[in-house]
C-alpha cells in the first residue's frame, strides 16, 4: 500500500518548519521595523515626508510580491517548495548584507542613498516572497483537514514568536549599537533559514502537471466557494494589519519624539517596539485558543469574530493622542486578538478548500490578494498619515475590517465550514 504524503512527515520535519517560520518572520519584521529608524538617523529623512516615503517603500515591496507571489506558488507546485524557499532565503540574505551601505553606495554612484534603499528593499521582498507563502502551503501539505488547525496554530505561534522577539529584543539594540550594525541580523537569519530548509525540510506535495498558472481553476473555486471568497477578502484586509502597525506605529513614535525634549529617536523606537511586541505576545498567547474556537465553531465564524476584534482595536487607536502613554496598550490588545483569529482562520479555510495538486497556486493567489490589500492600505495610509494625522491610517484600516466582517455575516447565512 502506498504511503500517504502526511505519513512521511516526522516530528523533526514539523520542528524544521516551525524554526524556518520563526526565522523568516524575524527577517521580515526586523527589516520593516528598522526602516523608519534607518531613514531618519542615517538617510536624514524629514518628518514632512516620513509617512509618504515609508509607505512608498513598503508599497514597492508589495508590488514585487504582487507580481511574483502567484507564479512562485505555481513554481512550488511544479518543482517543490524547498528549492523555492532556499533560493528566496539566499537572495534576501545577500541583499540584507548590502542594505546598511545604501548611503555609501549613493555617494559612490552619485545618487541619493534612498534610491539604493528602495532597490534593496525590493530585492529582499522578492526573496521573502519566495519563502513565507510556501511555508504556509507546506503546513497544508503536512496536515489533513482534521489536524490542520492545530498545526497552523503552532505555525502562527512561531510567526508571533519571531515578531515578538524582534520588537521585544532586537529593536532594543539600537539604544546600544548603531542601527547599521543591527541591520546585519536579518542576513544571519536568512542564511540560517536557507540551511535549515535545505537540510531539514521534506517536500511531500504532488507535483502538478500544469504547464502554466491555473487561472481558470482558481477562478472557478472563487466563484463556487463562498468560504474561499471570504478568506480572500480577509487576506485583502487583515494581512496588512501587522504591516500597518509595524510601519506607521513605529514612524509615529519616532517623529513624535521630536516634540519631547527628553526622548530621542532610539528611545521612541524601543518604546514602539514594546507596544508592537505586546501585540505579538497577545497573538502568541491566544493562537492555541483560536485553534480550539475553529474546531468548535468553524472556520468562517471564527474569521468573522477576528475581523470584529481587529477592527475594534484599530478604531480605538483614533482616540489615542499620547502614543508613549499606557493607553496605547488597550487597542494593541484587541489588534493582537483579532490578528490571531484572522491569521489562523483565513489560512485554514483557504487550505481546506484548495485542491491538493494546485494548493501552491491557490495560496499564491490568496497572497496576491493580500499583497493588493497591503499596497492599497499603505498608499492610502501614508497619505492619511501626512495629511490628516498619525492615527488616521489605523482608523481607515479598522473601518475596512468592519466592512469585510459585514460580508462575512452575510456568508454565514448560507455557509457553515
Amino acid at each position: 500500500m502506498m504511503m500517504a504524503p502526511q505519513q512521511k512527515i516526522k516530528a523533526h520535519h514539523h520542528n524544521a518548519l516551525y524554526l524556518v517560520v520563526a526565522l523568516v518572520m524575524i527577517f521580515m519584521t526586523l527589516v520593516l521595523a528598522l526602516q523608519p529608524l534607518y531613514l531618519r538617523n542615517v538617510l536624514n529623512l524629514g518628518r514632512e515626508n516620513a509617512g509618504f516615503v515609508n509607505a512608498n517603500i513598503q508599497v514597492l515591496t508589495e508590488l514585487v510580491d504582487l507580481l511574483c507571489v502567484g507564479y512562485l506558488g505555481y513554481l512550488s507546485d511544479r518543482f517543490g517548495r524547498v528549492p523555492v524557499i532556499v533560493a528566496g532565503f539566499m537572495l534576501a540574505g545577500w541583499t540584507a548584507m548590502l542594505s546598511p551601505f545604501c548611503l555609501e553606495l549613493g555617494i559612490l554612484f552619485g545618487v541619493n542613498g534612498l534610491v539604493f534603499f528602495y532597490l534593496a528593499r525590493a530585492v529582499m521582498s522578492l526573496g521573502t516572497t519566495a519563502v513565507w507563502p510556501q511555508l504556509a502551503t507546506m503546513a497544508g501539505d503536512y496536515t489533513t483537514e482534521e489536524n490542520r488547525p492545530v498545526l497552523l496554530a503552532k505555525v502562527g505561534f512561531m510567526m508571533a514568536f519571531g515578531a515578538t522577539l524582534v520588537y521585544a529584543v532586537f529593536m532594543q539594540l539600537p539604544r546600544y549599537a548603531p542601527v547599521v550594525l543591527v541591520m546585519f541580523i536579518p542576513a544571519m537569519m536568512a542564511f540560517c533559514g536557507a540551511w535549515v530548509a535545505k537540510h531539514r525540510m521534506l517536500d511531500v506535495a504532488l507535483q502538478t502537471k500544469e504547464t502554466k498558472f491555473p487561472f481558470k481553476r482558481v477562478k472557478e473555486l472563487l466563484v463556487n466557494e463562498p468560504g474561499m471568497r471570504l478568506s480572500f477578502l480577509s487576506a485583502f484586509s487583515s494581512r496588512n494589519d501587522m504591516v500597518i502597525v509595524g510601519l506607521f506605529l513605529m514612524t509615529w513614535f519616532i517623529y513624535y519624539s521630536d516634540l519631547l525634549p527628553d526622548v530621542d529617536h532610539n528611545q521612541a523606537a524601543a518604546h514602539a517596539g514594546l507596544v508592537i511586541g505586546f501585540i505579538g505576545l497577545v497573538v502568541l498567547v491566544t493562537i492555541r485558543f483560536w485553534s480550539g474556537v475553529i474546531d468548535t465553531h468553524g472556520r468562517a465564524p471564527t474569521l468573522v469574530v477576528g475581523l470584529f476584534l481587529s477592527g475594534l482595536g484599530f478604531s480605538i487607536v483614533g482616540f489615542i493622542s499620547e502614543p508613549l502613554g499606557i493607553w496605547i496598550f488597550i487597542p494593541a490588545l484587541f489588534i493582537g486578538l483579532g490578528q490571531a483569529g484572522c491569521l489562523l482562520a483565513s489560512q485554514t479555510l483557504a487550505l481546506d478548500l484548495a485542491p491538493e495538486e494546485i494548493r501552491g497556486s491557490v495560496m499564491g493567489a490568496f497572497n496576491t490578494v493580500g499583497g493588493i490589500g497591503i499596497m492599497f492600505f499603505l498608499q492610502v495610509g501614508g497619505m492619511l498619515f501626512d495629511w490628516i494625522s498619525p492615527t488616521a491610517p489605523f482608523i481607515f484600516t479598522g473601518l475596512a475590517n468592519f466592512i469585510i466582517m459585514a460580508y462575512g455575516l452575510m456568508v454565514l447565512k448560507s455557509y457553515r465550514k
